[in-house]
């Protein structure tokens, strides 16, 4: 019903498009969740049936032995023997390594300079050749390492409840747009001769969005009219006193990102800001923790964009670049932005914002993609592995 289509359409819709119904679906990603946990961990086989979300061991053992012709045993027998490795010692401590497929082309730049270049302190970091973050979970917390790899993301997980595991699969791939579809992006920007020879030089760049639709929320007021350094800082404070601190033995992340929860109890005096990105503040993650507004995946767009704009201090640039990034809207443009203005001044686009929307008629329904291609003409760290 939030989609808008009957169930039967929704129905009729998955077996057209995938040839299995949501049901079908379902059970299918329960039996891959069980396959990564047989492959890559030595826990005991209840424990990751009932992680991976089965009702019953014998549920598990049937569905693994139909979708895998082998059962839970010699999957990981099977494992094992091509990973002498892992057969001598089984990860029993939460961490998994996974790779994340996506559709070629895919380019990293923008995408992983974009989140390393505002990682919130204690919350994200780059360390090695990954961004690395702490995930909020259903059941818990996670550590991710994301590191981009020619064909595929490689996932480093570690997990405080393996049953998140799904949960944090998706929001990685979310984060990352890994399921995007470059090839009709990128024909249809391909058609601006303005556009066309960004797309050339870097094909494939992703739109960075979030792993936390609240979280990027409260990050754009946080951002707003000042420095990407400022934001952070900003940011990097709140996490501090209000975050849940996490263990990371692996690197130097310390909280999770506080929930709407923690924040709606915040003084707005103690806030370091002026007074009416105060006012925005707090009227944002008091309806936020009061469930008055929903930033979900499957929230309307329309509708969300409209209710946002009723807030206090909320505009036209802070509504689009959280329907881009945290809605996941593809769509979203952001022609008052001031690195947009640039790039359409280098480029010769039209400046004003009402002119160069008219011009991006053409872009739709991709207008986001365009974004991420005009960006990357400007020298900002956003559009740059770091080093």
């Amino acid at each position: 019903r939030r989609l808008g289509y009957s169930t039967r359409q929704v129905e009729r819709q998955l077996m057209a498009e995938l040839g299995a119904g949501p049901l079908a679906l379902a059970r299918a990603q329960r039996a891959q969740t069980a396959r990564l946990l047989i492959e890559t961990t030595g826990l005991p086989m209840a424990e990751i049936a009932f992680a991976a979300g089965f009702a019953s061991i014998r549920a598990f053992n049937d569905t693994v032995r139909e979708v895998f012709a082998l059962s839970p045993s010699e999957l990981r027998e099977r494992a094992a023997r091509s990973s002498r490795q892992r057969a001598q010692s089984p990860d029993t401590s939460g961490v998994l390594n996974l790779r994340l497929p996506f559709r070629a082309p895919l380019n990293p730049d923008n995408l992983f300079g974009h989140l390393a270049a505002t990682a919130v302190p204690g919350v994200e970091e780059w360390r090695d050749g990954a961004y690395r973050r702490t995930l909020r979970l259903p059941y818990g917390h996670g550590i991710v390492a994301l590191t981009p790899e020619p064909d595929h993301i490689g996932c480093r997980l570690r997990l405080s409840d393996l049953r998140d595991l799904p949960v944090a699969i998706s929001r990685c791939r979310r984060m990352l747009d890994l399921d995007a579809d470059p090839v009709a992006v990128d024909e249809q920007l391909r058609t601006d001769p303005v556009l066309a020879p960004l797309v050339d030089k870097a094909p494939g760049r992703r739109v960075p969005r979030t792993v936390d639709e609240a979280e990027f929320a409260v990050r754009a007021v946080l951002g707003q009219q000042v420095s990407t350094a400022a934001a952070r800082t900003h940011a990097a404070r709140l996490v501090t006193a209000h975050g849940e601190p996490v263990d990371d033995p692996e690197g130097g992340l310390t909280h999770l990102f506080p929930s709407p929860e923690a924040l709606a109890t915040v003084d707005p005096e103690s806030l370091a800001m002026p007074r009416t990105r105060r006012t925005t503040f707090t009227t944002l993650v008091r309806q936020l923790a009061a469930g008055e507004l929903h930033l979900g995946v499957g929230s309307d767009w329309a509708e969300t964009r409209a209710r946002l704009l009723a807030l206090p201090g909320f505009g036209p640039w802070t509504v689009d670049v959280i329907a881009m990034r945290a809605l996941g809207d593809p769509d979203a443009f952001l022609p008052t932005d001031l690195g947009i203005r640039r790039a359409a001044k280098e480029l010769g686009l039209p400046g004003g914002p009402a002119a160069l929307t008219a011009r991006a008629a053409g872009w739709r329904p991709w207008r986001a993609y365009a974004v991420q291609y005009l960006w990357a003409t400007d020298s900002h760290p956003i559009n740059f592995l770091p080093v």
